[in-house]
């Protein structure tokens, strides 16, 4: 099973909020989830993220992939680099 680390859109028509979740890839955009590992909303000045990062470096661990959005967001948050860091030093 291929597992993604991507956005889950849950907001109000022009006003988005996602959830950032885990789910099998062949899964739709809001469908079934296997884990929700934070939130994101763009829409705050500045936007406004939490991320459970422990969660997060296990199943990046794990090999899951993110997409390019939820990407960005972890190397904004410093996730990429302690997963990398993490995975270098072994």
């Amino acid at each position: 099973m291929a597992v993604k680390i991507r956005l889950k859109r849950i907001g109000a028509k022009k006003a988005p909020f996602y959830r950032i979740v885990v789910a099998d890839s062949r899964s739709p955009r809001d469908g079934r989830i296997i884990e929700e590992i934070g939130t994101y909303n763009p829409v705050t000045e500045p936007a406004q993220l939490t991320i459970n990062e422990e969660t997060a470096i296990k199943w990046l661990k794990d090999g899951a992939k993110p997409s390019d959005t939820v990407r960005n967001l972890f190397s904004k948050q410093g996730i990429m680099e302690k997963f990398h860091n993490a995975k270098n030093s072994k």
